[in-house]
């Protein structure tokens, strides 16, 4: 587990919400950039692909496990969280626990046609802006419609990289002392 989710888990443990971790699967399309959402088992509303930590997999690895399971998304996942946020899951139709969901963004190469979760999931392609209008939770709606492919823009800042440092001058990517 990353630092940044040690510290999010920390957190998030003291108030009862459970980490999950998430996938925003992604690829260009024609008309730019387009993010693959899945319907949930039990509503049927759009949602990434997300699961809970898998005992032995960093945190990308378990959210490009879960893209697999629920969505058959071969691809490339990055180890950069690019953003979080909360929602409830509903355990039964009594139960539910507060959940903090970490994304990674993921490249799709390929999409399986038979994976576990294919007869109980829809699975379709839809410009960010689309993409974040049809999804329920305000922070992954953020998350989608600021969405830029690392290799289209630059991945997420280090803190020290905007840092103007007397002897150094701003931005060299060293941290000052």
């Amino acid at each position: 587990m990353g630092s940044q989710d040690r510290l999010t888990a920390g957190r998030a443990g003291a108030d009862g919400a459970r980490m999950q971790y998430g996938a925003l699967c992604w690829r260009s399309g024609k008309d730019g950039i387009e993010v693959l959402l899945i319907t949930s088992r039990d509503t049927g509303r759009w949602v990434i692909p997300k699961g809970w930590p898998m005992p032995g997999l960093a945190p990308e690895s378990a959210a490009a496990q879960e893209a697999w399971e629920e969505a058959g998304v071969e691809g490339a996942v990055s180890p950069v969280c690019i953003g979080r946020y909360g929602y409830q899951k509903c355990l039964s139709v009594k139960t539910s626990v507060p959940c903090a969901v970490s994304v990674y963004g993921l490249r799709v190469d390929g999409l399986a046609a038979a994976f576990p979760e294919a007869r109980e999931r829809r699975r379709e392609w839809f410009p960010l802006q689309t993409a974040a209008t049809l999804v329920a939770e305000p922070e992954l709606a953020q998350i989608i419609a600021g969405f830029t492919p690392p290799h289209v823009g630059r991945s997420a800042p280090i803190a020290a990289d905007e840092v103007e440092h007397p002897q150094r001058g701003k931005g060299d990517g060293r941290k000052p002392h």
